[in-house]
């Protein structure tokens, strides 16, 4: 039987910087993941560039039931913090858009960041590894084999192990086909810590059946709008999918939305349309509306708009012969289409699981459980959950640092 310092369960990003800055304060600390391979979902991250933070991250930025128990951990470790860590590793990087910071070249580089500040300072780290049994040690059953300050026993395919500290950075259910798993909440559920319940976050919707029939073969349509759900806007591209609807907005819309919410898609966000329909009449163009249409948003979708939900005959004729009051029933349409979505895609897709272990468990500042001395939870288990665009990445660095400066 071994023992360590900390034990850290999940080697992806917030459960290796944990475990590489609490080896930096001398603590002899354990890393145990399931995976073959370390950071398989850092790996597919921002398009294989890794988003790896964002400089406008703060508490506005995340969906929890408490709203402010990020701002302790964001108070102290900042993005500029992980940039500076950046810089001391040699990677180039850029800034895509809206403060959201990629790597040049791979994601690969943010793993092998993390599995070298791990080396650095004395972590090991043990994948492939099942693990068993977690259970708590009383006292009167310490046996002479374990720490005198061991307070966690791990059963794992790879031997026994105790600990003082156990962290639990086993992300979400997002993404199973890369090694997700709900293990962190069975942790949790184990030891008496509240769930707010999960569900898969910055997603792709799927539409109704009458949506699906009016839209589902525009697949691949790329459209610029503003996508609002209850009172939250976003201005991103949609993408029109076999499925339904994705693209950035889509998916920042998804975190936001709950069954039977309506979205609401500005599908013109630059140009008022029917101001310029009008100036356009005035000046007595000759054009087809549906030709004109096309000059605002893409031509397929125009031409559908114009099927579904414009009167007559009038697609056919000159601008100057079309009633004003047709012109706005349709330009109603293009800045307030609405959608009711029958759901979202799920984890499959899912970029993260919204809900988790309830933050009234947690102390903000060390991310320890109030319940269980020793038991610290980071990253996406944690029912804190932040926009596309980098924000989650800073939440597993900050919740990380948080844990790493107490266990």
């Amino acid at each position: 039987m071994k023992h360590f310092d900390v034990v850290v369960i999940g080697a992806g990003g917030a459960g290796m910087f944990c475990a590489a800055k609490a080896g930096q304060r001398g603590r002899s600390v354990l890393v145990l993941d399931h995976a073959k391979k370390l950071g398989a979902k850092i790996l597919i991250s921002g398009g294989g560039r890794c988003n790896f933070t964002n400089l406008g991250a703060t508490p506005n930025n995340y969906v929890s039931n408490n709203p402010h128990f990020c701002k302790s951990a964001f108070a102290r470790f900042s993005p500029w913090d992980f940039i500076e860590l950046i810089n001391k590793h040699g990677i180039a990087y850029h800034e895509k858009k809206l403060g959201q910071q990629f790597c040049d070249g791979s994601a690969q580089q943010i793993v092998d960041l993390l599995k070298s500040e791990c080396e650095e300072a004395g972590v090991r780290i043990q994948l492939d590894c099942q693990i068993r049994k977690v259970s708590k040690i009383e006292d009167a059953l310490l046996n002479d084999e374990a720490d005198a300050a061991a307070r966690f026993h791990l059963d794992t395919s790879q031997g026994h192990f105790t600990t003082e500290s156990l962290v639990v950075a086993t992300g979400g259910l997002s993404i199973p086909k890369i090694g997700a798993t709900g293990f962190g909440y069975t942790i949790a559920k184990q030891f008496g810590l509240k769930l707010i319940p999960t569900r898969a976050a910055l997603d792709g919707f799927t539409l109704s059946n009458e949506d699906a029939k009016n839209f589902g073969d525009l697949a691949g349509l790329a459209v610029d709008t503003i996508t609002t759900v209850n009172e939250l806007s976003f201005r991103e591209n949609i993408l029109f999918t076999h499925a339904g609807l994705s693209g950035p907005a889509t998916l920042q819309a998804s975190l936001h939305w709950k069954e039977g919410d309506e979205v609401h898609f500005n599908l013109s966000p630059e140009i008022d349309a029917l101001e310029w329909f009008l100036s356009k009449k005035k000046s007595g163009t000759k054009t087809l509306i549906k030709n004109l249409l096309a000059e605002l948003i893409p031509a397929r979708l125009a031409d559908r708009f114009m099927e579904l939900y414009f009167p007559g005959n009038y697609a056919e004729v000159p601008l100057a012969q079309v009633p004003d009051q047709a012109l706005k029933d349709l330009c109603a349409k293009i800045h307030h289409w609405i959608i009711i979505p029958g759901g979202t895609v799920g984890y499959n897709k899912a970029e993260v699981t919204r809900g988790g272990v309830d933050t009234d468990e947690l102390s903000s500042k060390t991310m320890e459980s109030k319940k269980v001395a020793g038991l610290y939870f980071i990253g996406e288990v944690v029912d804190v959950t932040g926009w596309l665009g980098g924000y989650n990445f800073h939440w597993a660095w900050a919740s990380g640092s948080a844990a790493a400066g107490s266990v």
